[in-house]
């Protein structure tokens, strides 16, 4: 949806600090319009707001889960176009399964590296609507 030149916006939803400066470099370092919330209170307002191609969303949340962050989302028709990228320091499969059945376009453990970070957003922005 970047199209005319605009640039993809991306919302980062990370409680920890250090990973959201590593997001916030990488999506820096992409040339993408990105912005942050700390806590899962407020972050479906702010992606209403926002409309973002892309959220990064952290499962493991202060007051709202990642999960029910994904659900509502996914339950508003107006944020269908909306990517969701699940990140978790509990990869396991039960937890990948989860996330995808209630919506998430993918899904990568923490730590991650920022070039598995990076290949994943490009495969979700870069699919243009597809998925």
């Amino acid at each position: 949806m970047a199209d005319g030149g605009r640039k993809h916006r991306v919302l980062i939803v990370e409680d920890e600090d250090n990973i959201a400066i590593a997001l916030d470099y990488l999506m820096s370092r992409e040339g993408f319009d990105h912005d942050r919330i700390a806590t899962g209170a407020g972050a479906i307002d702010r992606i209403r707001a926002m409309h973002p191609d892309l959220v990064l969303l952290d499962v493991m949340l202060p007051e709202v889960s990642g999960y029910e962050i994904c659900q509502e989302v996914r339950a508003d028709s107006g944020l269908a176009d909306v990517k969701i990228l699940m990140m978790t320091a509990r990869g396991s499969a039960m937890e990948r399964r989860k996330g995808l059945a209630l919506g998430a376009d993918g899904f990568i453990a923490k730590p991650f590296e920022l070039k598995e970070l990076r290949d994943e957003v490009h495969r979700l922005l870069d699919a243009g609507g597809q998925g």
